[in-house]
């Protein structure tokens, strides 16, 4: 709409200084000509826009003029701002609603909270992202999004390990788990979580259902994830280890120290007791650390390690 643009433009003066009529067109996705009627436009409805010439021209707002978005204080809006930098804004495709909040909020603070906004850009850089390039696709979820807002009931296909199934679910909720989207809705009188990208076609229905007035989506998230903790298979095993080893290991989201002893302060070395998932997942952290730790039981484990680090020496000999 021709008066979104038109305040659009105003706050990008205001927040950004001088800007150029290409800039503006390739902001606003209109042409050049366009942005200079629009410019006639704001200056016949008294805004005070003028336009600076020479090679490093450009439109510019009085500085004295501000429009009146107030409310929020310091803190609030930095922390809006650097909340901008997430990609999960532009999977569920409201970004352009976005930057458009951000200006509108960014024109009603000081020049103080401007300068504060501007040094975020310049020195804060928000990744979400894994250091590995991949990342899952989720071509549902605006379906899943718009159930969500309308409640809906919705139909979905989705992969069960190897097993496509099919599910009728009511969704009463999105969450992100870094770039990992999941949809927590009921389905067959129970509440459960899907995985989206696992999601192989959703079709929303015209059938509305009512959403449970005692469910809480953050609370659900939580449970479920102390659940999920406390279902993982547990192997337990008997180390020693050097003491730097101790800040590594309770980084590492398949391992649990249960017990540190130090043997001998002035050694470097620690006695242990931790808690892997299998005996599998434990063989393959234990080499991946190295020579900093070494089994002491169950005698399984010793021999597994063991063998797979014979066969790695085979390898390069």
């Amino acid at each position: 709409m021709r008066a979104d643009r038109l305040l659009s433009i105003m706050l990008m003066l205001q927040n950004g200084g001088k800007k150029s009529t290409r800039y503006l067109a390739e902001q606003l996705e209109v042409s050049e000509r366009t942005i200079i009627r629009d410019m006639e436009s704001l200056s016949s409805a008294g805004i005070p826009v003028y336009a600076e010439r020479g090679s490093l021209g450009g439109w510019v707002l009085e500085e004295n003029y501000r429009t009146n978005l107030t409310g929020m204080t310091h803190d609030e809006l930095i922390s809006l701002l650097v909340t901008s930098h997430s990609p999960l804004i532009g999977d569920l495709g409201i970004r352009k609603h976005f930057d458009a909040a951000y200006q509108k909020l960014l024109a009603s603070s000081p020049r103080s909270i401007r300068q504060d906004a501007e040094m975020i850009r310049e020195k804060i850089h928000i990744d979400g992202a894994g250091w590995h390039s991949y990342r899952e696709t989720h071509p549902y979820l605006t379906v899943l999004q718009e159930a969500l807002w309308l409640d809906r009931i919705t139909r979905i296909q989705y992969m069960k390990g190897e097993e496509l199934v099919e599910r009728i679910i009511h969704p009463l909720g999105l969450v992100a788990k870094r770039s990992t989207w999941y949809v927590v809705a009921e389905s067959q009188g129970e509440l459960r979580t899907y995985r989206v990208s696992r999601i192989v076609d959703a079709v929303m229905t015209e059938e509305a259902f009512e959403r449970p007035a005692d469910f809480n989506l953050a609370d659900y998230w939580e449970e479920s994830l102390a659940r999920f903790m406390q279902n993982l298979p547990q192997y337990p095993a008997q180390v020693r280890m050097t003491v730097n080893l101790t800040e590594r290991l309770q980084r590492e989201r398949y391992v649990k120290i249960l017990r540190c002893d130090i043997d001998n302060p002035q050694s470097g070395w620690i006695s242990a007791d931790l808690e892997f998932n299998t005996l599998e997942s434990a063989t393959a952290i234990l080499l991946s650390i190295g020579a900093e730790i070494k089994v002491i039981a169950p005698q399984e484990l010793r021999e597994h390690v063991s063998t797979a680090a014979k066969a790695i020496t085979r390898l390069y000999e």
